[in-house]
């Protein structure tokens, strides 16, 4: 009896222990249901998908076919810097959040204004260059303030910061508003006459109207909005503080400076 009592311990004791040791195994690593990095995402990857529309002298094809600008350079430089691929990827600017939050983008690099609202939904990097919203109409045409546009065709870009002045504006409210998927459609519109004026980007108005464009016969005549420019990443994203490094080094060794004077932009201060 003792020794079948001592047996039957042996077996209750290693049953025990192998419990004990199944439940440690159990246990889930410090990684386990972390999220992975967006930086560790796109290391892995090897490249940074890079957001843009067609907007001189941000992103845009120059008369030789070579696909360039500000923006496009700047993300090259910094994608260097970081050991990355760049890939650049046209979209739909009214769905550039859709995009990128569904990973088939990794940011948005293109002249984009920042707000509040945006910063409350993506992380934006500290401004890089200045901007204004301005009004663009055909020379000679009468321009009294915002409210000589009250009944007129009024073209914004969709989700753009004119097409936020237009929803914003007690005058513009009153427009006729034409919404456009890109800001050179708006100016194509006013010089057709199918607009009477443009609320765009200064620094797109400036490159694309004077003399020797396409759109000489097109002025700025009035600027609304000052704004900056930022690079959006996923909210929460870490990358978004390495470029932020970066564009401080760059600035401080000159070659944002040197960007800048190329395409005719001013630096954020």
């Amino acid at each position: 009896m003792k020794k079948l009592l001592a047996i039957l311990l042996v077996l209750a004791l290693a049953l025990s222990l192998a419990a004990c040791g199944g439940g440690q195994e159990a246990e889930p690593s410090n990684n386990e249901g972390q999220e992975e990095s967006d930086l560790s995402y796109v290391m892995e990857k090897g490249e940074l998908v890079i957001g843009y529309t067609d907007y001189a002298p941000m992103n845009y094809t120059d008369e030789n076919g070579v696909f360039t600008g500000f923006d496009t350079e700047l993300a090259t430089l910094v994608c260097e810097k970081l050991g990355l691929e760049p890939v650049f990827v046209e979209i739909y600017w009214d769905t550039k959040e859709v995009e990128l939050n569904a990973k088939s983008i990794d940011c948005i690099w293109n002249g984009l204004t920042i707000d509040d609202e945006r910063k409350a939904t993506m992380e934006i990097t500290v401004p890089y260059v200045k901007n204004a919203q301005v009004v663009l109409m055909k020379k000679g045409a009468e321009y009294a303030g915002l409210e000589s546009l009250i009944g007129k065709a009024v073209a914004a870009e969709q989700g753009s910061a004119g097409e936020k002045i237009i929803q914003n504006d007690e005058n513009l409210q009153q427009a006729n508003y034409v919404p456009k998927t890109l800001q050179t459609e708006c100016l194509m519109e006013v010089k057709a006459g199918t607009a009477d004026a443009a609320i765009l980007d200064l620094t797109l108005a400036k490159t694309m109207t004077g003399e020797g464009t396409s759109y000489e016969d097109l002025e700025i005549v009035d600027h609304l909005a000052e704004e900056n420019y930022g690079v959006a990443f996923r909210k929460g994203s870490d990358i978004c503080a390495e470029v932020n490094k970066i564009f401080a080094e760059l600035v401080e060794d000159g070659s944002m400076a040197a960007l800048a004077d190329k395409y005719g932009l001013e630096l954020a201060e």
